[in-house]
C-alpha cells in the first residue's frame, strides 16, 4: 500500500478526496487541532491526519447518522466492519430487495451499519430524504457495494488516523465556529449556493448564505485561520455569487477535471472549484515558499 494512500470508508458524493491534496497546500505545516464543521466524509481530515498536519481533530457533521456512523468507525472499527461484512453478504442473490429492506430498517433504527450499507450501495453515494425526513436514494443495480476486505481496510486505515485524538460531534455548525481559536485551522464545505437556494432533500438543516458570511467575518475578526469550498464554474457558467469582497479572502480555482454532465453531452468543459483563505491564513503561509498559489488567484 502506498504511503500516500488514505482510506476513505464513507462513500459520499460531494467528498473532497480528489481535491485534498491540493487543498492542504494552502495549509500552515502544522497545526495543533483541524475542525470541519461541515465534516461528511472527512476527506480533509483524513488526508490532513495521513499528512501528519494536525496533532486533533474536531470532526463534525449536522447530519446525525453520519456522525454516529463516524464515532463507530474511529472507536469500533472491527464491531462497525464485521456488521457491514454480514450485511453485504446477506444481499447476495437478492441486492434489489434487500436495499429496500434494509433502507426501511435504517429509517426506523437510524443504525450506522445500515447507513453505511446504504451509502455503498446507492445511486451516487447521494443521502437523500424525503419530505418526511426519511432516506429515499435507490440503489445503483450496477454494484453491490464496496466488497468486505476492502472496506475493512478503509475502515481500520481511517480509524488508524483518527482514533484517540478526535472529537466526534453533530452540532450546529454556528457552535462549532464560536469555539474555534486562532490556533486551529478550519476547513469549511458547507452546501453550495446552488443546493441551498432551492428545496433540496440532501441537507437539514439549510444555510442561509447571508448568515454564513457573518460567521466568516467573526472568524476573521477574531484572526481564525481557516478555508472554505465554495460554488465554482463549469467552463463558462458559474455557480453561485462569489463571497464578497469585503471578507478580504484569497479566491483560488482548483481544477476538479473534466464536467461528467459536459462529457455525455459530447463537450470538453472542465470544473474548477472555488476555495478561500482567510486572511490570518494567507498571511500565516505567504512566507512558506512551499505554500504559494500555484493556481489561478483572485482576491475576493
Amino acid at each position: 500500500m502506498s504511503a500516500n494512500y488514505v482510506p476513505h470508508p464513507i462513500p459520499y458524493q460531494g467528498s473532497k478526496r480528489n481535491l485534498a491534496a491540493t487543498i492542504l497546500k494552502y495549509a500552515p505545516s502544522h497545526v495543533p487541532r483541524m475542525i470541519e464543521p461541515f465534516a461528511g466524509s472527512a476527506a480533509i481530515s483524513l488526508a490532513a491526519a495521513q499528512r501528519k498536519l494536525a496533532s486533533r481533530f474536531w470532526i463534525n457533521d449536522a447530519h446525525q447518522p453520519l456522525v454516529a456512523l463516524w464515532s463507530k468507525i474511529i472507536n469500533r472499527p472491527d464491531s462497525i466492519a464485521a456488521e457491514y461484512r454480514k450485511l453485504w453478504e446477506q444481499q447476495l442473490g437478492r441486492e434489489r430487495e434487500y436495499f429496500d429492506e434494509v433502507r426501511d430498517s435504517f429509517n426506523k433504527s437510524q443504525s450506522p451499519e445500515h447507513f453505511l450499507y446504504l451509502l455503498a450501495r446507492c445511486v451516487k453515494a447521494a443521502i437523500r430524504y424525503n419530505a418526511l425526513g426519511q432516506f429515499n436514494n435507490t440503489p445503483d443495480n450496477r454494484r453491490k457495494g464496496a466488497r468486505p476486505e476492502e472496506m475493512h481496510l478503509r475502515i481500520l486505515g481511517a480509524s488508524s488516523l483518527l482514533k484517540g485524538r478526535t472529537r466526534v460531534t453533530a452540532l450546529d455548525y454556528q457552535a462549532v465556529l464560536n469555539q474555534c481559536t486562532p490556533d486551529d485551522l478550519i476547513y469549511m464545505d458547507p452546501p453550495y449556493q446552488g443546493v441551498c437556494q432551492v428545496r433540496d432533500q440532501r441537507y437539514a438543516p439549510k444555510i442561509a448564505h447571508d448568515e454564513f458570511i457573518d460567521h466568516l467575518a467573526d472568524l476573521n475578526r477574531r484572526q481564525c485561520l481557516y478555508i472554505v469550498s465554495y460554488d465554482g464554474r463549469t467552463g463558462d457558467k458559474q455557480f453561485g455569487k462569489p463571497l464578497p469582497k469585503v471578507l478580504r479572502l484569497v479566491h483560488l480555482e482548483i481544477c476538479a477535471g473534466r464536467s461528467t454532465q459536459a462529457t455525455l453531452l459530447g463537450r470538453t468543459d472542465v470544473t474548477y472549484e472555488s476555495i478561500y483563505l482567510s486572511p490570518a491564513l494567507a498571511s500565516a503561509i505567504s512566507h512558506d515558499n512551499n505554500s504559494k498559489p500555484k493556481h489561478r488567484v483572485a482576491f475576493a
